[in-house]
């Protein structure tokens, strides 16, 4: 039995997370569900998909994603089925696949065209959920959908490169649980514009010349505890997925604050790294 996950901005407080479980239970008794996360801030399409993209890659070939950001179906808003990168993917056409498509071409994308769909206030529950345990069962896209080819892509996520690539104008794309502020702006692209140089990355008014590949490497184990950086200080690293982050060693949002918090950095805040 394939996994499903399920990545909403539903929360945990209301109904909404059980019942969805409750309807992929009734179809599919021995169904394997996984919580990617319902903490999504309210139709906020770029945290999702950072959080799906980064996500979906640490799970087997076959795994059946659910997206449910954003899923009333509109004539802009079609409801979608994309085999990728050997997952299934069942959203609203929002972008948040787009950004995985932009980088893999797609296998198959349709159009979800369901016989006797209910047209009600919970289209995750009432049209995502029949579509995965379909492929659950082992069904094909072919049998629930027709081709389609106007995938949304999320324009706005990538990085702009300015000043005969002397300059990478990014943006802050998401901000942990710990304060941490993760730019768009990846290695790749950065290692390829550096060629040498020097740089300073630019966060509102702090600046800052050194990027980091851990936490704690921002700590000179050689020097006595007194004398080195450690919690509470700034640094900037690649992340997990290879992102720029910011940071502050060792965070709490609860004391001495996150990056964001400290360096007054909200979601498409600008970030600029200058070549010298």
């Amino acid at each position: 039995m394939a996994i499903i996950t399920l990545t909403t901005d539903f929360g945990l407080k209301d109904h909404f997370v059980g019942a969805l479980k409750g309807s992929i239970y009734k179809e599919l008794t021995n169904a394997k569900i996984v919580d990617i996360s319902h903490e999504i801030s309210p139709f906020n399409i770029h945290q999702c998909a950072y959080i799906v993209k980064n996500a979906y890659k640490n799970f087997p070939e076959g795994t059946i994603h659910i997206v449910g950001l954003d899923a009333e179906p509109t004539p802009e808003n079609q409801h979608i089925a994309i085999l990728v990168d050997g997952h299934y993917f069942i959203t609203a056409n929002t972008g948040v696949v787009g950004l995985i498509t932009s980088e893999i071409n797609p296998e198959k994308v349709v159009q979800i065209n369901i016989p006797n769909p209910e047209n009600g206030s919970f289209p995750v529950m009432d049209v995502f959920v029949k579509v995965a345990c379909h492929l659950a069962r082992g069904g094909t896209l072919e049998v629930i959908g027709r081709p389609f080819n106007g995938l949304t892509e999320l324009k706005e996520y990538s990085p702009i490169i300015t000043d005969n690539g002397k300059k990478i104008v990014g943006s802050v794309v998401y901000i942990d649980n710990y304060g941490n502020v993760v730019t768009n702006i990846h290695k790749n692209l950065f290692d390829a514009y550096r060629k040498g140089r020097s740089f300073e990355l630019n966060a509102r008014t702090t600046t800052i010349r050194e990027i980091y590949n851990r936490y704690s490497d921002i700590i000179n184990f050689d020097l006595e505890k007194a004398n080195r950086r450690g919690a509470g200080d700034l640094l900037a690293l690649f992340n997990s997925m290879n992102y720029i982050e910011l940071a502050i060693y060792k965070s709490d949002l609860n004391t001495v604050g996150g990056a964001s918090t400290l360096l007054g950095l909200d979601y498409r805040d600008t970030i600029t790294i200058s070549f010298t």
